[in-house]
């Protein structure tokens, strides 16, 4: 299946980084975020990668360019560089169309940026290209299948905690709790869609507003409860979570290894 991932945002939250670079190009270990998104998926054998750029959308452009293979594996040099040799585990191709959706559009516009990519496909992969998880991707799949639901999202519980308050009338508090004790789950992204998608979005309408509200009252969408590993990297702590993470060899979302070779659009 092809995956189309958002990468156009201007990442405000975490301006230390996004004022030289792109949100989806702030490293976490030796790697973007957005390639540890990709190997997440590469994973599963969904190796078709759609880019929707905007922000900064020459960065990305620059790194795939100019992606050297064997400055993220071993590798045999011999003829003084001129001939290189990848040693052990030889990685899937990604086939990667970098498109330019502008600065800024919201989701919705860049989905329809990219409809003429994804047209054909009766069933294709979309993400913010920020977050990882460690999900079933192919069960998720398989449950959506079965529904016969255009649209579907991961529903997390909120990775921050906070206090819900409950109180009457008069301002009496009558009880507080955790958000970690609440029912609360909200759109962790990790969408999966039918191409019919595209008839439920109208010009410059963002994607989980409008044109999901039209879902829900034809009783089109899904949600996938999953309560396992989900984290977004919105801010500086969520880098330094995910950070510390990777330099612990902790890294849940990647059940194996893969290290890109990118194939020509």
């Amino acid at each position: 299946m092809k995956v189309v991932l958002f990468c156009g945002g201007l990442g405000t939250r975490i301006r230390e980084y996004s004022e030289s670079i792109p949100k989806p190009m702030v490293p976490v270990g030796h790697q973007p975020i957005m390639c540890h998104v990709m190997q997440y998926y590469s994973q599963y054998g969904h190796d078709d990668f759609i880019l929707c750029l905007g922000y900064k959308a020459n960065v990305i452009k620059d790194y795939f360019l100019n992606y050297r293979q064997t400055a993220n594996s071993d590798c045999v040099i011999s003829e003084f560089g001129k001939k290189v040799a990848i040693l052990g585990y030889r990685p899937p191709d990604w086939r990667v169309p970098l498109v330019d959706t502008g600065t800024w559009r919201n989701i919705g516009e860049r989905l329809m940026a990219v409809k003429h990519l994804v047209k054909d496909e009766e069933i294709f992969l979309a993400n913010y290209s920020d977050g990882l998880t460690d999900a079933p991707l192919p069960e998720m799949i398989e449950k959506f299948k079965a529904s016969g639901k255009i649209a579907c999202f991961i529903a997390i519980h909120p990775p921050i905690s906070f206090h819900l308050t409950e109180f009457d009338e008069d301002g009496s508090v009558q009880r507080i709790r955790s958000s970690q004790e609440s029912d609360i789950w909200i759109n962790g992204g990790f969408f999966i869609f039918r191409k019919e998608i595209f008839d439920f979005i109208n010009d410059g309408e963002e994607l989980v507003l409008e044109p999901f509200n039209r879902l829900i009252e034809g009783g089109h969408l899904m949600a996938y409860k999953y309560e396992g590993f989900w984290r977004a990297m919105d801010t500086l702590r969520d880098r330094q979570v995910l950070e510390d993470m990777v330099e612990r060899g902790d890294t849940p979302w990647r059940i194996q290894q893969v290290l890109p070779t990118i194939k020509a659009a």
